[in-house]
């Protein structure tokens, strides 16, 4: 699993709470997973982020302009293994 958190530099705090809310949320499920924060403006333009922090799980964008709760990250990573069967499905 892959995990993007897209920022900006005008605001590392929000960008960090974000890797914070992350990491934990990853501790709490027991996941290992790549974390990275990208500060790559072209990145986010390619995925039609206008706003900051972006979480985005599977290079799917899930939050984009606040930092999402611990509870809602965790409700993401556990709905993706659903998700992907679904897509195996229709493929």
């Amino acid at each position: 699993m892959r995990i993007d958190i897209l920022c900006t530099q005008d605001y590392p705090e929000r960008c960090q709470g974000t890797v914070d809310n992350v990491r934990e949320a990853l501790d709490q499920l027991g996941v290992q997973a790549e974390v990275h924060q990208i500060n790559d403006a072209r990145k986010m333009i390619d995925h039609r982020i206008y706003v900051v922090p972006a979480l985005l799980i599977d290079d799917q964008l899930r939050v984009a302009g606040r930092v999402p709760d611990v509870g809602e990250i965790v409700n993401f990573i556990a709905e993706r293994p659903r998700y992907m069967s679904e897509v195996a499905q229709v493929a």
